[in-house]
């Protein structure tokens, strides 16, 4: 097997994030496990380059995108172009299609075979951000033919986020799952003095796990509360997440006497787990989702999951979650609908269709999408992939 030292380039990526930071964590781990030298370069506050689980982990100085809740990028293109050249790499991984598309075409003068990691719709961001749909998709379509022609292959996480590849002829597109770890998220992380410190027995307990930005849609979460809660369901929200619009989100809660509880981000990942996992239905309502990390886990972990109809997610929870509309009333609707259905019976179909996910799956996907040697795994009978 030929080692490939395989350079991997994010923006958006803080300390808060959540779903392309394990992602990218996740992925390193399984180049390193399979032989390859994974190289990682996102912006920080400082410079900085440390050995990790993941790999080799640089952090170029970046400056903060306003409005943005803590995220930087890499603008400096002289540095980041120095440093791809000091470190050669056989094969680059970009994920991010708009600040960082430049690096495509310098992996052509370089010869280097490029992948670029399509982690969101851009039609549906930009239809996120307010405009309208029409010219969404042309927008959408512009970068979209930019990005297809500049890299040799354009990785997508579901059929849903190949869609808008499909739309405009690119041939280049290549389909990887992600993936959950099924021994970190399960359903024993139930923690009952935990479930108690948020709601009482006879409160069904919602969470929601998400940044708390514009694209996501937080904000749907507590339209979804109100409804239940008019309906004469007795209901708690906790929000476990971070953004631009907490405090906006906080004022509303407080206006309207919602019983929500906001953690910010949760960094310890098995705290974050036990929360999914004594939860009683997760919430998921970004409509731009491609994947849906947060809502895996929480499925991981035994915990049903209500997803947006917009969003890649339907296709990933399959039968075992519930989709709804874009708004609050839909939301509540499929979450009676999901309560209605003995807890055991839930709990299993979540935890059974996380398990067609695990890493390993993934990061063959994505090793085989550049070219790159795969481990042949021993099929251990009753192990995971």
């Amino acid at each position: 097997m030929t080692p490939l030292r395989i350079v991997r380039l994010a923006n958006f990526v803080a300390p808060a994030s959540g779903g392309l930071r394990t992602a990218l964590r996740e992925l390193g781990k399984g180049y390193k496990a399979a032989g390859h030298e994974p190289v990682l370069i996102v912006p920080g506050e400082r410079a900085d380059d440390r050995d990790t689980e993941q790999g080799r982990v640089i952090t170029l100085p970046g400056p903060l995108l306003p409005g943005t809740g803590g995220y930087r990028v890499l603008t400096d293109k002289r540095r980041v172009t120095r440093l791809l050249e000091e470190l050669a790499p056989d094969r680059l991984e970009v994920s991010d299609r708009t600040t960082l598309r430049w690096t495509g075409k310098w992996a052509r003068r370089a010869r280097v075979p490029a992948v670029m990691v399509s982690h969101e719709t851009a039609d549906g961001v930009l239809r996120t951000w307010g405009l309208p749909e029409n010219a969404a998709r042309r927008a959408a379509d512009a970068l979209n033919l930019r990005t297809a022609h500049t890299y040799a292959r354009v990785v997508c996480t579901t059929e849903f986020a190949e869609r808008e590849f499909v739309r405009i002829g690119a041939r280049n597109v290549v389909r990887a799952p992600l993936g959950v770890d099924l021994v970190e998220r399960h359903p024993a992380l139930y923690d009952a003095e935990l479930r108690a410190r948020y709601a009482r027995v006879d409160e069904t307990l919602i969470v929601t796990c998400t940044r708390l930005s514009v694209e996501k849609r937080p904000g749907t979460a507590l339209d979804a509360l109100e409804a239940l809660l008019r309906r004469g369901r007795k209901a708690v929200l906790v929000v476990a997440g971070d953004g631009p619009l907490r405090a906006r989100l906080e004022l509303r809660a407080r206006e309207r006497g919602l019983p929500v509880t906001f953690l910010g981000h949760v960094s310890d990942r098995e705290a974050l787990g036990a929360l999914q996992a004594s939860a009683d239905v997760c919430l998921a309502p970004g409509p731009a989702e491609t994947f849906g990390l947060a809502a895996l886990e929480a499925m991981a972990c035994g915990t049903p999951v209500v997803v947006s109809t917009s969003s890649a997610l339907p296709e990933v929870v399959g039968s075992a979650g519930a989709v709804a509309a874009d708004h609050g009333e839909a939301f509540a609707d499929a979450v009676d609908m999901m309560l209605q259905l003995p807890e055991r019976e839930r709990r299993e179909a979540a935890r059974a269709r996380a398990e067609c996910f695990g890493w390993n799956t993934a990061v063959d996907a994505f090793l085989a999408a550049h070219d790159a040697t795969v481990p042949v795994r021993r099929f251990v009978p009753g192990g995971v992939g």
